[in-house]
C-alpha cells in the first residue's frame, strides 16, 4: 500500500496546471477501437488508469506506440480478439467502453463486467438495452458479459433522465458509428468526455448530431478512417486544486482549463465566500477566513459533479455553520465519511444526504483511501489539519491524478511520499 504524509496548515500559493482529462482519455482510446488503421490521441495523462486501458487495446490485438511525451498512435487495423482480460477489466469500470467497438468491428464482444472504485451500484443494464436496442443479443456465458449481432441496425433508445449515464452513451454512440441506418439517444449525456468522444469520431468519418444535447443522432456510417485529437483539460482535476485552494484558505491560479466546464462548481466555491476570477484558459481562487456554510446536490452535467463531492464535503467541514451534500448518482459516494470523521469531521449521514456542521480545523490521523476521489479528498483534509496525516492506499489516487502530490508541493503543501513510482507512460514500450 503507498501512503503519503501531510504536515497541514501552509495556505496553498501560485500558479499549476492541470493534465489532460482522465475520464475523457480512456473514451477515446476506447473509441479508436473502431478505426481499422492509425489513429493518433494527445495529451494524454500519465496515470495508471490510461496505462490499463493501453495494455487492453494491445491485449485485443491493437498496437500502440509513444510517439511523444504525451502522445500515442494507436493502429487498430487488425484486432485479434473480441474477449477483454478479465484481469485489466476488474482494474476500472471504462473498461467496459471497449464493448462498443468490438461488437461494431467484429460483431462480438466479450467483456467480464468490469470493477474499479467502490463507490456503489453501477449497473451496465443501460449500456446492454442499448445494444438490444441495435439488434444485438446479449447473454452472460461463463462470467463473461457477451454481444452478439452480425449486422447491427440503427434503433431508438431512452436513457434514464436522473443519471443520464456517461458510460452508456459512449458505448451506445461508438457501437451505432458503424451501425447500419439511423440511430437516436434520448436523454445522451452531456458530459464533456462524451462531447469530445463524439467530436473524434466525427474527425475519424462518423455522422453524428445533436453532440452535447438531449438527443444525439447517429447516423452509421460503412468505415472509419483514423484522426489526430487531444484530450481536453480534466475538470475533476482542476476542481481539486481549486478546492485545495480552499481548502488551505490559498490564492492559487489553474491554468489550461476550460472555464465552462466547471460553472457550478464555481458557483458553489462561490457560496463558500472564495473569491473567484476567471480568463481565457484559467482560474484563480482566493479565500480568506473561514468558509461560509453551502450545499451541493450532486447531479449529471451540467450539474455538480459527484465526483467533487467528497472533496467538497472536506471545504464544508471547516465552514461556518452547517452545510448540506445530497448525493444523487453513487449510493456508496459516502465510504470516506469514517476517515474523515477521524480526523474530527462532524458529518451525520441521513440516507443520501451529508448533514456537516463545520468545525474551526481538523486533526492530523491516519487514515485509509478506499477509492479514487475519497483518496484526494483525504489529501486535502491533511493539508489544512493541524499536525501530521498519513493517508492509505494513495495508489487508488494515482489511478486518476498526474502527479498531484507534485502539483501540492510545487503549491507549498508539504508532504512526502512512501515510495513513487515510475511514470507510466513515459515509459511505454512499443507494441
Amino acid at each position: 500500500m503507498e501512503t503519503i504524509q501531510i504536515v497541514g496548515g501552509t495556505p496553498l500559493r501560485g500558479d499549476v496546471r492541470v493534465s489532460g482529462t482522465k475520464n475523457g482519455s480512456l473514451a477515446l482510446l476506447a473509441a479508436s477501437l473502431l478505426v481499422p488503421g492509425e489513429s493518433v490521441i494527445e495529451n494524454l495523462p500519465d496515470v495508471s488508469d490510461v496505462g490499463t486501458m493501453i495494455q487492453i487495446l494491445r491485449s485485443l490485438g491493437a498496437k500502440c506506440d509513444m510517439v511523444g511525451p504525451r502522445t500515442l498512435r494507436v493502429n487498430a487495423a487488425r484486432l485479434s480478439t473480441c474477449e477483454a482480460p478479465e484481469d485489466l477489466v476488474r482494474k476500472m469500470r471504462a473498461s467496459f467502453h471497449v464493448a462498443g467497438p468490438l461488437l461494431a468491428r467484429l460483431g462480438e464482444a466479450r467483456v467480464p463486467r468490469p470493477g474499479g472504485c467502490v463507490i456503489g451500484s453501477r449497473p451496465i443494464n443501460y449500456h446492454l438495452q442499448g445494444f438490444g436496442a441495435l439488434g444485438a443479443e446479449v447473454s452472460e456465458e461463463h462470467g463473461l458479459v457477451v454481444m452478439r449481432a452480425s449486422r447491427l441496425r440503427g434503433g431508438r433508445m431512452f436513457l434514464h433522465p436522473r443519471f443520464r449515464s456517461v458510460g452508456a452513451t459512449l458505448n451506445i454512440m461508438m457501437a451505432a458509428t458503424l451501425a447500419e441506418g439511423t440511430t437516436v439517444i434520448e436523454n445522451a449525456s452531456r458530459d464533456p468526455d462524451v462531447v469530445d468522444c463524439a467530436r473524434f469520431l466525427v474527425a475519424c468519418g462518423a455522422k453524428i448530431s445533436g453532440i452535447g444535447g438531449a438527443a444525439m443522432k447517429i447516423t452509421g456510417v460503412p468505415r472509419l478512417h483514423g484522426a489526430r485529437f487531444a484530450a481536453s483539460p480534466d475538470r475533476m482535476e482542476a476542481g481539486t486544486l481549486l478546492l485545495a485552494g480552499a481548502i488551505t484558505q490559498g490564492d492559487v491560479t489553474v491554468r489550461g482549463v476550460r472555464v465552462a466546464d466547471l460553472l457550478l462548481t464555481l458557483d458553489a466555491l462561490r457560496s463558500a465566500a472564495s473569491k473567484i476570477q476567471t480568463g481565457r484558459g484559467w482560474i484563480r481562487i482566493q479565500s480568506e477566513g473561514r468558509p461560509k456554510h453551502f450545499d451541493v446536490i450532486t447531479a449529471p452535467f451540467p450539474g455538480f459533479p459527484t465526483d467533487l463531492h467528497p472533496l467538497t464535503v472536506v471545504l464544508m467541514s471547516l465552514a461556518q455553520g452547517r452545510s448540506v451534500m445530497e448525493e444523487t448518482i453513487f449510493e456508496a459516494r459516502f465510504n470516506y465519511v469514517d476517515e474523515l470523521s477521524r480526523m474530527g469531521a462532524q458529518i451525520q449521514l441521513k440516507g443520501n444526504t451529508a448533514i456537516v456542521t463545520g468545525v474551526p480545523r481538523l486533526s492530523g490521523a491516519s487514515v485509509i483511501a478506499v477509492d479514487l476521489r475519497a483518496g484526494a479528498a483525504l489529501g486535502l483534509a491533511g493539508l489544512a489539519a493541524e499536525g501530521e496525516t498519513t493517508v492509505g492506499g494513495w495508489e487508488h489516487v494515482r489511478r486518476g491524478y498526474e502527479d498531484l502530490d507534485l502539483k501540492l508541493r510545487s503549491l507549498g503543501a508539504q508532504l512526502t511520499e512512501s515510495e513513487r513510482p515510475t511514470a507510466r507512460l513515459r515509459n511505454v514500450q512499443s507494441g
